[in-house]
């Protein structure tokens, strides 16, 4: 939900509206503060749902004991996310990456001191989250009150109150739309082990969905800079300066997204080494290396593609669009390749590959290719214009 900060203050930044960024952030804040609210019984209650889902008594204990340790976790995403997109709108990239790297090396220490030396095992590896993401969010807060953003902060301030229903309606998209893609690869996992002697083929789907995760941190780097730079551009009223950053991340994007498919075709049957020394799985991830080359190579360009749809303010068409294809076309047609046809773990892959991710792939890159990058500056323009005005709920839609 917080994605939606990366149209709005991307955009803002773009226009030199630079005094609403703060007021955005805030108001962003509120809603994901209220909303961690809605989610607190998942946390609270993990224990029975767990069990009611069919979890072994013993794994749900520890599990819901974890969750409960986890809450502090839980709230400091709702203020961690939009600030991260309230600097990265601004370009302020550097700052995020000393941050993290300082909370990384704070975190290592905290870790091997809770569950090694004070022995308290999962629960201080949750304890050791806890500290690390609040420090994360002091470190990028204390920045930006500081004087690291005299022109986007201004303080706290009661405008953050106006306009909420818009926004949530804007986040609300924005989360949906993140949803369906993240959760797209876990239903994979999920299906695959519902499969007869499923334990090679989650081991080995598992070695593949690591690699996968890996490399796809590259494409969502794009996919976080095409976001801000389109907004920037959109915001700015340069239709054709958005047009070519995005061509420019989908080409560079994709030229890796090749280099690592042909990486992964080259050593197919060694790739699995690092994770196992299975001559089993070994053998079931060779099975599963084509497939791995083309998840790899379709993640290279759809990520890019929903980061122009990000900058864009396009949320709840991309919504309709994951909808359709992952949920109404690749997981049906998953279930038909590997229980109908029999097909097993490459039948269901496959055609949630095929079926879902390229589908979506081809749409938004016909969308992309088709948009009026001029028309979408000007209405960027007059959107700024509307939320940068006294009572945004009451201004007509442009």
């Amino acid at each position: 939900m917080a994605s939606a900060l990366e149209t709005l203050c991307g955009q803002a930044f773009g226009a030199k509206k630079y005094h609403m960024l703060g007021t955005y952030m805030q108001r962003s804040w509120i809603i994901l503060f209220l909303c961690c609210f809605l989610l607190l019984p998942l946390y609270i209650f993990a224990t029975p749902v767990l069990k009611l889902l069919g979890q072994p008594d013993d794994v749900a204990e520890m599990a819901g004991l974890v969750a409960v340790w986890m809450i502090p976790l839980h709230f400091s995403f709702a203020f961690t996310f939009p600030i991260q997109r309230f600097l990265q709108s601004q370009l302020r990239t550097g700052v995020l990456a000393w941050v993290s790297l300082v909370v990384l090396v704070i975190h290592v220490v905290v870790s091997w001191l809770f569950v090694y030396v004070l022995d308290f095992g999962v629960v201080g590896a949750a304890v050791t989250l806890d500290v690390s993401w609040w420090l994360l969010f002091a470190g990028m807060f204390g920045y930006t009150v500081r004087g690291g953003c005299p022109d986007t902060w201004s303080g706290f301030s009661m405008q953050a109150f106006a306009g909420l229903w818009e926004f949530v309606k804007l986040s609300a998209a924005s989360g949906v739309m993140l949803c369906l893609e993240n959760w797209y690869y876990r239903i994979l996992i999920l299906m695959t082990g519902n499969l007869e002697n499923s334990t090679i083929a989650v081991d080995a789907l598992s070695v593949c969905m690591s690699i996968n995760g890996w490399e796809l941190m590259i494409p969502l780097a794009f996919f976080a800079a095409t976001g801000v730079r389109v907004a920037n551009e959109l915001g700015a009223g340069n239709g054709k300066a958005a047009k070519f950053a995005s061509i420019v991340s989908v080409v560079q994007s994709t030229i890796i997204g090749l280099i690592f498919c042909a990486l992964i075709m080259i050593f197919h049957h060694q790739i699995a080494l690092i994770f196992t020394s299975s001559s089993v799985v070994l053998d079931a991830v060779d099975d599963l290396s084509v497939l791995l080359a083309v998840t790899i190579l379709l993640n290279s360009i759809q990520p890019v593609l929903s980061g122009v749809a990000v900058g864009s303010g396009w949320q709840s068409k991309v919504a309709y669009i994951n909808l359709g294809c992952y949920y109404i076309v690749g997981v049906p047609l998953g279930i038909v390749f590997g229980w109908v046809f029999d097909w097993g773990v490459e039948g269901i892959w496959g055609g949630m590959i095929f079926g879902g991710t390229a589908v979506q792939t081809v749409i938004l890159a016909i969308i992309t290719m088709r948009c009026d990058w001029e028309n979408e500056a000007k209405k960027a323009t007059a959107h700024v214009q509307k939320w940068t005005s006294p009572n945004p709920d009451n201004t007509d839609e442009s």
